[in-house]
């Protein structure tokens, strides 16, 4: 498969960028890790946690070869990974993630350092003057030229003085190109950098509300604990109140109520009766 053929299904694939930084970024990842491995940027783009060994098969790369690979990525902070054990084989998977806005970030850099090139190769144009061989075609400064006595090293013809008027319009079509290439990149940028803080907003605010909770929970368990102890206490104190009375109340004289007995009188016999008896 060619580069671009490569280059037409990974802008196909993905909407995430425009063409232009789908572009920038596979021309950054072939850059940085080498000719033919700015495909890996297609298993990578807007996903999370790519097993290696999947990217080795895709890639037809031994695994140490796409290792090698994402470690110079890497090194620039393009990408991230985690790493879990198999509990099979007993060894450890990579996981590889692209870093988005890591990603735009160093290709808004080397677009700069591409216009901080231009702008020297315009100042040159526009204050030094150049001169080309009509036959080789070759150009050389006029400090060379001077040397060679203004005749071609090569074929001895005499140079011409270039004219640096479209070298002029050419660089700065490009610079102004480039200008506006680094603003659209600024605003999907922004677009991440404000999807990223939202992100850890949310996460703050799901960790703060966890907080709270946990404290809410803490209070109401202080709360219970504070009650339960203090009705401990009133329980504990009222049986104490009971045994006090209980102890007043068997120790207090109980007094003893004084029957009157009633003497029944004795009747009296008279005289005269006892008398009668006798006779």
């Amino acid at each position: 498969m060619t580069t671009n053929s490569r280059m037409k299904i990974f802008k196909k694939k993905y909407t995430f960028c425009n063409v232009m930084q789908d572009k920038l970024l596979y021309n950054l990842v072939e850059d940085i890790a080498g000719e033919g491995n700015g495909r890996i940027v297609e298993m990578l783009f807007n996903k999370k946690d790519v097993n290696e060994f999947l990217i080795a098969k895709k890639m037809d790369l031994t695994i140490n070869q796409v290792r090698n690979i994402l470690y110079k990525l890497s090194n620039f902070g393009l990408v991230s990974f985690i790493r879990k054990k198999d509990q099979k084989k007993g060894w450890y998977i990579y996981y590889w993630t692209l870093n988005n806005e890591k990603s735009l970030a160093l290709i808004q850099n080397y677009m700069r350092k591409k216009i901080d090139a231009l702008e020297e190769q315009l100042n040159n144009r526009e204050t030094k003057r150049y001169y080309t061989c009509p036959y080789c075609h070759i150009e050389v400064s006029e400090d060379v030229a001077l040397e060679n006595g203004f005749s071609c090293d090569e074929c001895a013809e005499i140079y011409k003085l270039t004219d640096n008027t479209p070298f002029v319009r050419d660089i700065k079509s490009k610079i102004t190109r480039l200008n506006n290439e680094i603003t659209e990149i600024e605003k999907e940028l922004d677009d991440v950098r404000e999807k990223e803080r939202k992100k850890i907003d949310r996460q703050n605010k799901k960790i703060a509300s966890k907080k709270e909770e946990e404290k809410n929970i803490k209070k109401l368990a202080t709360a219970k604990k504070r009650k339960e102890t203090m009705d401990a206490k009133r329980k504990v104190l009222a049986e104490n109140k009971t045994d006090i009375v209980k102890k007043k109340t068997s120790t207090k004289k109980v007094p003893v109520k004084k029957v009157s007995v009633k003497k029944t009188p004795e009747k009296k016999t008279s005289t005269k009766k006892k008398s009668e008896k006798k006779a």
